[in-house]
Formats: structure tokens, C-alpha cells, sequence
């Protein structure tokens, strides 16, 4: 039998759908007004010579260069990028000022700009991306959780509601028990969650 799913994957699978689910939400935001979204294939095109050399340069990969230039012309769409694309777009082809220690650092909790927000959501997504074990211990859980919740963008465009959406799939997915680790094995959530 399958062991129940503590308290650490809890955090790990909240903080996964918050990165994955509602975060893109937040910087798409942000994406869309510096890149109008009836304007973004020409907006990209215009600057097809500096994405070449962010591609050479290993900064964009092929995947991603694939969602910017399809072999087979389509309708482009900022919902098919993620965060990490948005965030190279933005700091690359946008006059927005970057943090105060650049975008690959935490900042500080004073600074509230959008592209501090960014930073916030990319900083806690990498570590949640290269975390090899699926837990995340309560005190990082609460950190990232209320680093991530006070970005300023999502407050600004009112998608705090999403959190308690998450947070009722959660609840669905475990069964609608609150306590997800009281219903589910780790493994059974994650398969439910695919």
C-alpha cells in the first residue's frame, strides 16, 4: 500500500500549481501590456535579428524558438508561452527596469515593481523545478507561498480569486478534505493532477 502523502509533498504539490497554474497568470499580465496581443507577431519579427542571437547564445532554446517563429505560420498567442519565455521577452526586448539585483536573485521584500515580481516567481519556480525529492519543508512553503501571493500584479489585476480556485482543486482532487495528506499518497495525487 502506497504511503500517505505528508505534509512537505502537500507544499511541494501547492506550490507547483501556484507556480504552474496561477503565477503564468500574473506575468502574462505583464507580457500582454508591453506586447500587445494583436500586435505580437509582428512586435517579434521586428526583433527576429535579437532573438537569433539570444537563441545562438543559448538563452532562448529550441522549443521555445519553435512557439516564437512555427514552421507553420499561426496566430501567435502569449498563452502558449510560459514563464520563463515571457520573462526572457521582457528583459530583452522591453525598456522595463530590472530588479535591483538583476532577475536571477530573490529580491527584497521592499522592492514592488512588476519586473521584482517576475523575479520572484522565476526565483521560486527554479527551485521548485530543480527540487529532487517533491517536499518542501513548511517554513520554505510559507516564505515562497507569501513571496509569491504578495506579488503586486496579481493584487493589481485580481487574481488573488485564483488562489482560492486552486486551492478548491486541491480540495477536489483530494477528495474535499482540506487535509490533502489525510486522502492521498503522493503518487495517487500526482496521477489525478495528469
Amino acid at each position: 500500500m502506497a504511503s500517505r502523502i505528508s505534509q512537505e509533498e502537500e507544499n511541494y504539490v501547492r506550490m507547483s500549481l501556484l507556480l504552474t497554474g496561477i503565477s503564468p497568470r500574473a506575468a502574462r499580465v505583464l507580457f500582454d501590456s508591453e506586447f500587445s496581443p494583436t500586435l505580437l507577431n509582428s512586435s517579434l519579427k521586428k526583433e527576429f535579428n535579437t532573438l537569433k542571437d539570444l537563441q545562438k547564445k543559448r538563452i532562448i532554446n529550441q522549443s521555445q524558438w519553435n512557439l516564437l517563429f512555427p514552421r507553420f505560420p499561426d496566430v501567435l498567442d502569449s498563452k502558449t508561452f510560459d514563464v520563463t519565455l515571457m520573462i526572457v521577452l521582457l528583459r530583452n526586448l522591453t525598456n522595463l527596469n530590472p530588479p535591483y539585483g538583476g532577475y536571477d536573485i530573490l529580491p527584497s521584500p521592499s522592492e514592488v515593481t512588476p519586473t521584482s515580481d517576475l523575479a520572484r516567481i522565476k526565483y521560486y519556480r527554479n527551485i521548485v523545478a530543480h527540487l529532487d525529492e517533491g517536499r518542501i519543508d513548511n517554513y520554505m512553503f510559507n516564505k515562497a507561498w507569501d513571496d509569491i501571493t504578495g506579488v503586486s500584479t496579481l493584487k493589481q489585476y485580481h487574481i488573488i480569486p485564483f488562489f482560492k480556485e486552486l486551492d478548491e482543486t486541491l480540495r477536489i482532487v483530494a477528495g474535499f478534505d482540506t487535509n490533502l495528506h489525510n486522502n492521498l499518497s503522493l503518487e495517487q495525487l500526482m496521477a489525478k493532477l495528469n
